[in-house]
């Protein structure tokens, strides 16, 4: 490693560690303002800002702390300079946010003593090199040099063979027909289906017990982002609802429902969908309303629900709706009275469908038209006394009334993989915009030779650098009830925003085109900061409430 690159990396290391002791001392302020968080709703704002600035530093810090290892541990990729050099742009960057921040509303960070480190001038310093133009245009023509292909380190030889193998099937089987799919609205292709399940995707992070790869949650995001550069709606997305009724099963279901449905999900001979929005509540699913009755047929236990699900994607296709109804009549309980349920259906390959049960309950499902996400559908269904045995009810007898709570965790594995999809839409926008510029000449010379040029494609890579990171860390370490997999779906889902909209702006006309893949990655970006959580509530009501309860 050179002297430079020693420089570099301790100057983002003092940074993050800056950047941290203000966030530290600011969320202890906060926390006590709010109440331990009780009182969000009368700070909403400075709340918001408290959740996003710490992500971003969280960000930092994972990237960091990446480049460490590789120095530490000598192996490919130590003394890396386009890595060293992401990592203090991306520091200095959340580290510039957070002064902003501070010079903004300084009382109500409350930091103290603390905001000094950020002020001092070695900081100051630090923060003008990490965010010196000329650092960021040569780290946007070193990544203009290699068109943007993403091949980090990854530290683990199981998650590097997975990439590979992903990446293979995403460009040979998935990106020749994403467009297409795009394009023409059309359903995943079943032939795609089932390549995609022989490849063992659907069961990568279940466990071998339960026919699984077990390869776990690293190897999930990973296989999720290689998939989603190639499209979002036809692959990328195909493992988020198993992924989320699998992690429901595994931490709540009884056994013989994890020995019933896990191989099945695992296989991919069971196709999921999550019904849980209704067309009047989204993010608060305390207030569902959608009912599941006790009643019998035929002699069996069982439950009839009656209701309406908004934005239930894949749920034509998915022979299995994960379902959460209120079991309890007494609507005071809240989230108390939720449960958990498995509604299984035929598959459709409409957009309209209706499905007569045998036990003589109705289910129906009308398409929303979306700009993007294409491949999957996204329906409104309607539930008319319909039909759940009782076995069906995620944890049986101690299920009842637990429903949110294993849905949630569910959720949290959903929000860890939208960080991994958000990453592959990002990487592909990224990699399109290189390998345009670098062909398309204006003025006499390639768009690539411009400095703005290269200084949006630096941007972009210290940004999908640090997102990456943070994803990473959060699935090495995945725990339903810890912070880091909303962190990395918040902050991801808006670089994919970001980084895909600037790719557009860099093909000029022909962005706009839709015979041109990167409108696609454009409309499809759009979604991410929506579901799995829609990003104020995300912040305000996931990451903002538990950073608080933590520090109070």
């Amino acid at each position: 490693m050179t002297a430079a690159g020693a420089e570099t990396v301790a100057a983002a290391r003092a940074l993050v560690d800056a950047s941290q002791a203000v966030i530290d001392a600011a969320t202890r302020h906060t926390a006590r303002t709010t109440d331990g968080g009780r009182e969000i709703d009368e700070h909403q704002v400075h709340v918001e800002r408290i959740a996003y600035l710490t992500t971003q530093v969280r960000a930092a810090h994972e990237l960091v702390a990446f480049v460490e290892r590789r120095i530490e541990a000598g192996g490919a990729g130590a003394g890396d300079p386009l890595t060293e050099s992401s990592a203090l742009v991306y520091a200095a960057e959340a580290a510039h946010a957070l002064r902003s921040a501070l010079a903004i509303a300084p009382d109500d960070f409350g930091a103290g003593g603390a905001a000094s480190a950020l002020e001092a001038a070695g900081a100051t310093a630090a923060i003008r090199d990490g965010l010196d133009e000329a650092r960021i245009r040569e780290l946007g023509r070193a990544v203009l040099a290699s068109l943007g292909v993403n091949n980090i380190e990854l530290e683990d030889e199981v998650a590097t063979l997975t990439r590979d193998a992903a990446r293979d099937f995403a460009r040979n089987e998935v990106a020749p027909r994403a467009q297409d799919i795009h394009r023409q609205d059309l359903l995943v292709p079943e032939d795609l289906i089932e390549k995609f399940s022989a490849q063992g995707f659907f069961g990568s992070s279940i466990p071998e017990q339960y026919g699984g790869t077990g390869m776990g949650d690293l190897s999930m995001v990973i296989i999720t982002e290689e998939l989603s550069a190639a499209s979002l709606g036809a692959a990328g997305s195909l493992t988020t609802r198993p992924e989320i009724l699998s992690k429901a099963l595994l931490s709540g279901g009884t056994d013989e429902q994890r020995a019933e449905w896990l191989p099945k999900i695992a296989a991919g001979e069971l196709l999921v969908a999550i019904a849980v929005t209704e067309p009047d509540t989204g993010s608060d699913v305390a207030s569902l309303q959608t009912r599941a009755v006790p009643a019998e047929h035929e002699g069996q236990r069982g439950w009839r629900i009656n209701g309406a699900k908004a934005w239930s994607t894949f749920s034509g296709r998915s022979e299995v709706l994960a379902l959460l109804a209120r079991t309890d009549p007494d609507v005071s309980l809240g989230n108390r009275g939720l449960s958990l349920v498995m509604v299984t259906k035929p598959a459709f390959d409409s957009h309209q469908w209706r499905y007569e049960q045998p036990e003589g309950g109705v289910i129906t499902g009308t398409a929303n038209p979306t700009p993007g996400y294409r491949g999957m559908h996204s329906f409104t269904l309607s539930f008319e006394d319909a039909w759940v045995p009782h076995d069906n009810l995620v944890g049986g007898d101690e299920g009842v009334n637990r429903g949110f709570y294993l849905q949630m965790g569910g959720f949290a594995a959903g929000r860890l993989q939208t960080g991994g999809r958000a990453l592959g839409v990002a990487q592909a926008a990224m990699e399109k915009a290189c390998q345009y510029v670098t062909g398309r000449q204006q003025f006499g010379q390639a768009v690539s030779q411009f400095q703005l040029t290269q200084y949006r494609i630096g941007e972009m890579a210290a940004r999908i650098a640090a997102a990456r990171q943070l994803t990473y860390a959060a699935a090495r370490s995945f725990d339903s009830r810890a912070v880091e997999p909303a962190m990395s779906k918040l902050l991801a889902s808006d670089i994919a925003v970001s980084v895909s909209q600037q790719a557009q702006q860099l093909h000029g006309g022909w962005g706009y085109s839709e015979e041109d893949p990167i409108s696609r990655y454009v409309a499809d970006a759009l979604v991410l900061p929506i579901f799995e959580g829609v990003k104020p509530v995300l912040e305000l009501r996931v990451i903002g409430r538990a950073l608080l309860a933590a520090a109070s």
